[in-house]
C-alpha cells in the first residue's frame, strides 16, 4: 500500500515493507517505485522504502519548478537532483530514519551522488545500479532537448514506446519478450513531467570529483547491454576511497535489477550483510 508524505508543499508518494536495515531504493526514469519490487522481494532482513520520485508514479511534480537552468530549451522547468534529494530526505524525516543504505538505477543514482554532497553522514552505504557519476556528453544534451520538443509536440507515447525497447537488454527481450510491455505500461509520466526530467538530467552535476570523497562502502553493479550507462563510466567508482565492490551482469540491459531481480538481490544480501559487519 502506498503512502505519502510532504516535501516542500508537494504530496508524494512511497512504499515502506518489512523490517531490519533500512534500505532506500530510487527508481529509474520513466518508472516508479514498482521497478525495485522484484528485487525486494528476494531480500530478507531488510526495511525496503521505496518513493516514487517527484513527479513518478503516485507522487506529484508541483508548481513553481525553476525554470531557465537548460540552456538549450530555456523554458523547460527543471526538476533537479538537488529537489529530487531534498524531497528523500525529507522522507526520512517523516519516517524518523536518521541514515540508511541506498540503492538508486539510473537517476536514481545521481540522486543518490546529490544526497551524498548534501548529508553524506545519513549515507551508509550506496549501491549504484546502472548509473554513473559523469554528467550528460554533448550527444546526450541534443538528445534530451530533442526529447523535450517531442514531448511537447506529439505527447510522450512514442518517446516511452522507444524507451522499452532500448532500455532493456537484448538478451531479456529475446528471453522474456513480454518484458517490454510490462515496462512500458509502468512509465506514466505526464510530458510535463517528462520534461522537468529531462532538463534535470541535462542540468546535473559532474559527480565524478565527488567519488574521491564517499567514505562509505560502494556496490557498483553494471550491465553489459546497457546502452546508456557503460560499464567503464561505472569503473570510476573503484576510487571510492570506502572501498567498491564492482560486478558485470554481461547479459543485462539498463533496467538490468528488474530484468535480473534474483541475481540483483543475491549481489544486494551479500553486500549489505558486509555493510552491517
Amino acid at each position: 500500500m502506498t503512502d505519502f508524505y510532504e516535501s516542500d508543499g508537494t504530496r508524494l508518494g512511497f512504499q515502506d515493507r518489512g523490517s531490519g536495515q533500512p534500505v532506500i531504493f530510487l527508481h529509474p526514469t520513466p518508472l516508479d517505485h514498482r521497478f525495485w519490487l522484484p528485487v525486494t522481494e528476494h531480500l530478507k532482513g531488510v526495511r525496503a522504502i521505496i518513493p516514487d520520485l517527484r513527479g513518478h508514479g503516485a507522487s506529484e511534480l508541483g508548481a513553481n519548478l525553476p525554470v531557465g537552468g537548460f540552456a538549450r530549451v530555456p523554458d523547460a522547468p527543471v526538476l533537479t537532483m538537488a529537489q529530487l534529494a531534498a524531497d528523500i530526505l525529507a522522507l526520512m524525516d517523516h519516517l524518523h530514519v536518521p541514515e540508511a543504505i541506498f540503492a538508486g538505477c539510473s537517476i536514481g543514482g545521481y540522486v543518490l551522488m546529490e544526497l551524498w554532497r548534501k548529508a553524506a553522514d545519513r549515507v551508509l552505504g550506496m549501491a549504484m545500479v546502472c548509473s554513473k557519476p559523469h554528467p550528460d556528453a554533448e550527444a546526450n544534451l541534443t538528445r534530451r532537448a530533442t526529447t523535450i520538443a517531442q514531448a511537447r509536440e506529439r505527447g510522450v507515447g512514442a518517446i516511452f514506446d522507444g524507451m522499452a525497447q532500448t532500455l532493456v537488454g537484448a538478451t531479456a527481450r529475446a528471453q522474456r519478450p513480454e518484458i517490454v510491455a510490462e515496462l512500458r505500461t509502468r512509465m506514466t509520466l505526464t510530458a510535463e513531467a517528462l520534461v522537468a526530467v529531462q532538463a534535470g538530467l541535462a542540468t546535473r552535476p559532474d559527480s565524478v570529483p565527488d567519488v574521491a570523497t564517499i567514505e562509505a562502502p560502494v556496490l557498483v553493479i553494471a550491465g553489459g547491454e546497457d546502452s546508456g550507462v557503460s560499464p567503464a563510466e561505472m569503473a570510476a567508482f573503484h576510487a571510492a576511497p570506502g572501498g567498491c565492490e564492482f560486478h558485470l551482469l554481461p547479459d543485462a540491459g539498463h533496467f538490468a535489477a528488474y530484468e535480473q531481480p534474483q541475481k540483483v538481490a543475491a549481489l544486494l544480501a551479500d553486500w549489505l550483510g558486509r555493510c552491517e559487519a
